[in-house]
């Protein structure tokens, strides 16, 4: 520790003159005083030998005793060699470089794209050419995927951002929800890496098997006594009467519950019992008439006795357009859950059925499969499905629309279900045509 000369009180002292003046305070210190034609102003200095050269450092400090911490500082650096003017200057410069790396950094992360910002670029790219213009893929990232990962940087995201979102659609017990999620995020982010925003793509080890378990094929079909139950059970599960006649008509039409959830009245041929399902609601993009049986035609009547558009036949709350495709299927599924629904917990298994759960699309298997038991040609059914043709050959060449048989299939099977739910159709055996020779 250096032996200090000055006092405080001398140090308080100290006045300017007309010269320069330079006052030892020990150890290399000095106090340096401005000229009163300059000011008068005080600052410290150092004096320190290095190599055995004579060096000067100007100091930082304010206050005598704040000279003599920065003094001894000054002092440890040059017992290591160090040259304090130097180490100063190289501090400065380390500051200065420190400050442009976090402005970098700050223009880096401002420049980086977002989640949501990639996700409005694959909308506007790719998904605008859907259907629904990507409405309900809108509708499940913005539930689901958005609220945990939109405001990351998609170069920051990893693998356990992605499992987060599927865990939680798993904890809701919705298996198959998780596995599309799953596979739309994974689609977007393979947009991102073809257009080099980012090098790799965070689902790429992620295994669609190991999300929810192996996928299975649905093949629930309701049966004989499950539709006479259905029958009787339909007016006690206080649905909306539009769903009620929505559950016949998918299952005498063998439609989509999609197709018929945004079905116009102007599509609806009473006279010629026909109701067209037009290019943009079918699942293949193709116009689909289907020719309705007595028993589907009931049900359109039942819909227009009621009917609160000139437009819809399924209206949504608002008044303004028809149910979200969603609609129907919640309302069916709504009564046959174990769960308490706030206010439809005295309904919640209304709609159960001997076989376990079934869903709107069941139906449409379910008419198919009564088609093929009253001997409906397998061609014939897949007409009336409005299913694309797998065999392109068949697709090519085959252009036939077996319209008249299409007719025939669907009113055979509304004339079975007018006796399973108003006859008794335990006492009619179903003959199958014979095989053509």
């Amino acid at each position: 520790m250096a032996e200090n000369l000055l006092t405080d009180k001398a140090f308080r002292n100290l006045k300017p003159t007309d010269k320069e003046q330079l006052i030892k305070d020990g150890g290399g210190l000095f106090v340096r005083i401005r000229p009163i034609t300059d000011g008068g102003a005080v600052s410290f200095r150092l004096a320190y030998r290095i190599g055995g050269k004579l060096r000067w450092a100007t100091l930082t400090a304010t206050t005598l005793s704040g000279a003599r911490k920065e003094r001894e500082i000054f002092k440890a650096q040059v017992k290591r060699g160090i040259d304090p003017s130097t180490e100063k200057r190289l501090e400065k410069e380390r500051q200065r470089q420190k400050q442009l790396d976090e402005q970098a950094e700050l223009a880096r992360q401002q420049a980086l794209i977002t989640v949501r910002d990639l996700f409005e670029r694959w909308a506007a790219t790719d998904l605008q050419n859907r259907k629904d213009g990507g409405k309900e893929i809108r509708r499940m990232f913005e539930k689901d995927v958005l609220p945990f990962i939109g405001q990351l940087a998609v170069a920051d995201v990893k693998k356990g951002h992605i499992t987060e979102i599927t865990d939680a659609l798993l904890l809701r017990g919705v298996n198959r929800m998780a596995k599309l999620i799953l596979s739309l995020v994974r689609q977007m982010f393979r947009f991102a890496v073809d257009r080099d925003l980012i090098e790799f793509d965070p689902t790429a080890s992620i295994r669609k098997s190991k999300i929810g378990g192996k996928s299975v094929e649905r093949d629930r079909v309701l049966t004989d006594d499950e539709i006479r139950a259905l029958f009787r059970q339909l007016p006690d599960a206080h649905l909306i009467p539009s769903t009620e006649c929505a559950i016949w008509i998918m299952l005498s039409t063998c439609c989509r519950v999609g197709e018929l959830s945004k079905a116009r009245w102007e599509h609806v041929d009473f006279n010629a019992k026909t109701w067209t399902i037009p290019d943009e609601h079918s699942k293949n993009g193709k116009p689909h008439t289907i020719y309705l049986s007595d028993f589907a035609l009931e049900q359109f009547n039942r819909l227009a006795a009621f009917r609160e558009s000139d437009i819809w036949l399924f209206m949504d709350r608002t008044k303004t357009t028809h149910v979200c495709d969603k609609s129907i299927s919640k309302q069916i599924n709504d009564r046959q859950t174990d769960r308490n629904l706030s206010n439809r917990s005295a309904h919640k298994d209304a709609l159960r059925l001997s076989g376990g759960k079934w869903t709107p699309h069941d139906l449409r298997r379910t008419g198919a499969t009564i088609m093929g038991n009253l001997g409906i040609l397998p061609d014939v059914i897949e007409k009336c499905l409005n299913h694309t043709e797998q065999n392109k050959m068949k697709r090519v060449y085959q252009r036939q629309e077996l319209k008249a048989e299409q007719a025939d299939a669907w009113r055979k099977l509304g004339g079975r279900l007018e006796l399973l739910t108003r006859g008794d159709a335990r006492n009619v055996i179903v003959l199958k045509r014979a095989s053509p020779k």
